[in-house]
């Protein structure tokens, strides 16, 4: 559960942000059925559970500011005796204050009843519209009703709450940071799991299940995303989740994986041999990305833009698909015509978070946002050279590697908190020898 003394100074800087004439309306997500009456695994909206730690479905928050009733207003479910034989305890409306720091808790039911007085008071409603889709159409019922008692049909304007919101995630506090570099140790230990473990003759869902069997006996929750678990060519597909495969001697295993702690995720990538040793095609085009992912990281400084990794990456990726003779020309034109394309198609990194692709705008005035302290970052170059690749020799082809690291950006330069995993090939084939 998130420290709630962090969660009361989110929701004041947030209240501060929005300043006063207005209502911030943040729901939680919406509980979704597997299949007949089962559900998935709740999990809350991350917005929600940032600013409250909340983790029950059926919860709304509704900030105020100036309000003299209170500002912070948690709608939930009330406690129920006979619901709560079967689902377990509620925290309900008493608990809901003195847990969790809200001013005032009111019935999730009555929130028809209360939001459009709330709201018919104030000038401005801020709400991201196309998140909740469901919870939507309850929202515009109630700027509707708003707008049709007042004599101007534009009382009420709609604005984005993630404007503010999803800035203040960008930049984790200590807190954060914390169980950040918790997540990434237990994802890490996981990895390590995978690759002492690893056979000829497993399947690729072996390999996922230990993954998270590893994950949740160290205490995470859930994992931050489906497990990639991809061998041979199967690698060369990016978001490959089938996992279904047999794996063979003298292919490389590629794992996409990382765990889900107290909310917040991980995402590590490793990429080994079955056989626990590299061969000479797959050692050359390992170097190369390794060592793109080594200059990436250098780059990831305060005051240095987001795109910077990315750039370091595609140089020392190109010049080694150069060095390989597996693309043609000058190093100027391979970079100006993005031909590296053909074998690196990604970007080297994106935001991470309480989301696995966490939120905060790339782009600042147009231009690639400045890296700044607390930031978090991942750093994952790679190489996919399918099957049947045209003028590719036959050794390098069916080969896919990432190597991908979770990175915080600090004042005394990069801090790698997934460093833990082995990535130098030496280093990957001592451990697996034992």
């Amino acid at each position: 559960m998130l420290m709630q003394s962090a969660c009361r100074h989110r929701r004041a800087q947030l209240l501060r942000a929005l300043g006063h004439d207005c209502v911030a309306v943040i729901p939680t997500a919406a509980e979704q059925v597997r299949n007949k009456d089962t559900c998935f695994p709740f999990r809350p909206d991350s917005d929600f559970y940032y600013l409250t730690g909340f983790t029950e479905p059926e919860a709304v928050l509704v900030l105020v500011p100036g309000r003299s009733a209170g500002e912070v207003v948690l709608f939930c479910r009330e406690n129920d005796d006979k619901a709560e034989r079967w689902e377990g305890p509620r925290t309900g409306l008493v608990a809901a204050v003195t847990e969790y720091g809200v001013d005032q808790a009111l019935p999730y039911h009555e929130l028809d009843q209360h939001l459009p007085k709330l709201l018919s008071a104030t000038g401005r409603l801020f709400y991201d519209l196309g998140t909740h889709a469901g919870f939507d159409q309850r929202v515009l019922q109630w700027v509707g009703q708003v707008r049709q008692s007042s004599r101007s049909q534009s009382a009420l304007d709609l604005l984005a709450l993630s404007t503010h919101l999803h800035a203040m995630r960008l930049h984790k506090d200590a807190a954060e940071l914390a169980v950040m570099r918790r997540a990434a140790e237990i994802s890490a230990a996981a990895q390590i799991e995978l690759m002492r473990q690893c056979r000829p003759g497993m399947y690729e869902y072996q390999l996922a299940a230990l993954f998270a069997y590893q994950c949740q006996s160290q205490g995470a929750q859930a994992l931050a995303y489906p497990s990639i678990v991809a061998a041979g060519e199967h690698a060369c597909v990016l978001h490959y989740v089938a996992n279904n495969a047999l794996i063979q001697k003298g292919d490389l295993v590629l794992v996409d994986a990382g765990c889900e702690l107290d909310g917040y995720a991980a995402d590590i990538t490793r990429t080994f041999p079955v056989n626990g040793r590299f061969s000479e095609p797959q050692r050359q085009l390992y170097d190369i990305v390794l060592a793109a992912q080594e200059a990436a990281i250098a780059q990831v400084q305060v005051d240095q833009s987001w795109d910077a990794p990315h750039q370091a990456a595609v140089q020392v990726l190109a010049e080694g698909l150069l060095r390989l003779g597996l693309i043609q020309g000058s190093l100027n034109q391979v970079l100006q015509k993005k031909t590296y394309q053909r074998f690196f198609m990604h970007r080297t990194s994106h935001w991470l978070g309480l989301d696995v692709h966490d939120v905060g705008a790339y782009q600042v005035d147009q231009q690639p946002r400045r890296l700044t302290a607390g930031m978090v970052l991942t750093v994952e170059p790679g190489l996919y050279i399918p099957q049947g690749s045209k003028g590719v020799p036959p050794d390098w082809q069916g080969i896919g590697i990432r190597i991908e690291d979770d990175v915080i950006v600090r004042k005394k330069g990069p801090e790698v908190i997934s460093s833990a995993v082995p990535k130098a090939v030496g280093e990957i084939e001592a451990l697996m020898a034992t």
